[in-house]
């Protein structure tokens, strides 16, 4: 096989099928055992969740690089770089190693098609091994049982962060069908930490952890999150031994996120120093979770772009997460009304999300994301006026943002699809 391109060897990869004959973890299993097993002596904590897991994800890379380790971490969807997947120490793996792992992956015959999912996990896990990476954040692509990165074996830390409706022609259409795909990824050996759930799904996650016999789990009882004012722009809480805690992440839904993070990270330095000579002070560990969590920045994620003009973007992609922006929104800014920019795929409940955000829309500009699974932007303002407010297509994103150069005392979000905020991102940064 001639040897690609790095921007072939992406091509290649993105052109892979999104789902495969096989179920994910099938695929991978297949794919691992003729790479030989790069995943075997790896330390991994799995990630899974409708909401938030790329946020946990993001704390605990961050946590983790300020107490010296050696992180690698696996997310999706990429926004505008697909280096962006695989990172380590917060850099993106580069050109270079794409292009040669990519070429390397991409000639072999495994017997099984793999899909674009299994091509960069594969690399992703090659990749960790030759860096020698101390420990490894991995982010489940979708569901848990069947998903790829369930062939990794047990982790050491297994991290379930809120559960909602979300492909569902897939996951299932409750609840409790849902969890039980999120739930798969619980095995015994690891140890556990759940987010505040509905009670349908934590009955779910709780019979799960039961069937495996895990010694350790972990429920966050949001009661026991205090939240505190904020500081020089940050947001703050305490929680159990760490008061005034901050963090540039914003959003309500973020303390939760966060303190899954610091409670993985907990069990975590837990197993990894056991035994071993030269183990931190519990100071020193606690000194690095707070830290971390302070540092942590994730693109995309209720990012604020401008304060002036005003412009706050969001990947808020299903009705979940809407309703997490919202509260976000009502609580930061009380009082205050937005113009709101739309971009989702078909398959979401958009209808959902839009009556979420009815009592603070002025009106609403929509776009058509660039995917074929995407809702024509026309469809989706005629959904919204026909609710009573204002909406408006447009064909380019120079059309429907802000005009930076502009002082303008009027507040504008973003939201959708994330595929739809990197397409905002790539413009922002001049690469479209």
């Amino acid at each position: 096989m001639q040897t690609l391109t790095y921007e072939e060897t992406v091509t290649a990869i993105e052109n892979k099928r999104r789902f495969g004959n096989l179920k994910g973890v099938e695929i991978s299993k297949i794919m691992l055992e003729q790479l030989g097993h790069p995943e075997k002596d790896l330390r991994i904590i799995h990630i899974a969740g409708t909401n938030g897991k790329g946020s946990v994800s993001a704390f605990l890379r961050s946590v983790f690089e300020c107490a010296g380790l050696k992180t690698g971490m696996f997310t999706s969807p990429h926004l505008v770089d697909f280096r962006e997947r695989i990172q380590v120490q917060g850099d993106m793996i580069s050109k270079e190693d794409t292009m040669r792992l990519g070429n390397r992956l991409l000639s072999m015959d495994f017997g099984i098609y793999p899909t674009m999912f299994d091509y960069c996990l594969a690399m992703a896990l090659l990749y960790f091994k030759e860096q020698k990476c101390d420990v490894v954040i991995l982010e489940t692509g979708l569901g848990g049982t069947y998903d790829s990165t369930n062939a990794c074996g047990v982790p050491d830390v297994t991290v379930i962060a809120k559960i909602g409706f979300d492909h569902m022609a897939i996951l299932g259409d409750t609840l409790a069908k849902i969890a039980a795909e999120k739930a798969g990824i619980i095995k015994h050996g690891t140890a556990l930490v759940l987010e505040s759930q509905e009670k349908e799904a934590m009955d779910v996650l709780n019979k799960a952890a039961e069937r495996a016999d895990i010694e350790t789990t972990k429920v966050i009882n949001l009661d026991e999150i205090r939240i505190l004012p904020q500081k020089d722009g940050k947001q703050c809480f305490s929680y159990a031994g760490y008061n005034a805690v901050t963090m540039k992440m914003l959003g309500v839904h973020q303390y939760e996120n966060a303190v899954a993070a610091m409670l993985a990270a907990e069990l975590f330095f837990e197993k990894y120093f056991a035994g071993k000579k030269n183990v931190p002070e519990r100071k020193a560990l606690q000194y690095a979770i707070r830290e971390g969590i302070d540092r942590t920045q994730w693109m995309g994620r209720m990012e604020l772009v401008s304060n002036d003009p005003f412009f706050l973007m969001d990947g808020a992609h299903n009705s979940n997460g809407v309703e997490a922006l919202k509260k976000s929104l009502e609580t930061m800014y009380p009082d205050e009304k937005f113009h709101f920019i739309m971009g989702v795929m078909a398959d979401k409940d958009y209808g959902e999300m839009i009556r979420e955000l009815l009592p603070l829309a002025l009106d609403f500009k929509t776009v058509t994301v660039e995917s074929e699974r995407a809702l024509q932007g026309e469809a989706l303002a005629d959904c919204i006026r026909e609710k009573g407010i204002p909406a408006e297509a447009y064909q380019n994103l120079a059309d429907v943002l802000p005009d930076f150069s502009k002082s303008s005392t009027e507040k504008t979000v973003a939201f959708g699809s994330l595929y739809f905020i990197g397409e905002i991102e790539a413009f922002l940064q001049g690469k479209q």
